[in-house]
């Protein structure tokens, strides 16, 4: 048995669709949904500093970049490849 928590909307129609992990493909597997509405503090974003980074972090670091400018090499070609369904 293998728990899985995903985060999803049902909309205004009252269907619920969800994703599963690729590695399930073609897997039979028993269901059991329990429902918990999120609150809207569950649902706000956090900040950078409620995820770890240090405060002000970004603001120290973004552009801060003194050495040689920076390059991107040719890329070369790639395979076309058709859209996955």
């Amino acid at each position: 048995m293998q728990k899985i928590t995903l985060n999803s909307r049902i909309g205004s129609d009252g269907v619920l669709n969800l994703k599963m992990p690729n590695n399930l493909i073609n897997t039979e597997c028993k269901i059991t949904v329990i429902l918990q509405p999120i609150t809207p503090m569950e649902s706000k974003q956090k900040t950078p500093e409620e995820l770890g980074w240090t405060p002000g972090f970004f603001e120290r670091t973004a552009g801060a970049w003194e050495g040689e400018p920076l390059t991107r090499d040719e890329q070369g070609e790639y395979e076309q490849r058709e859209a996955l369904l």
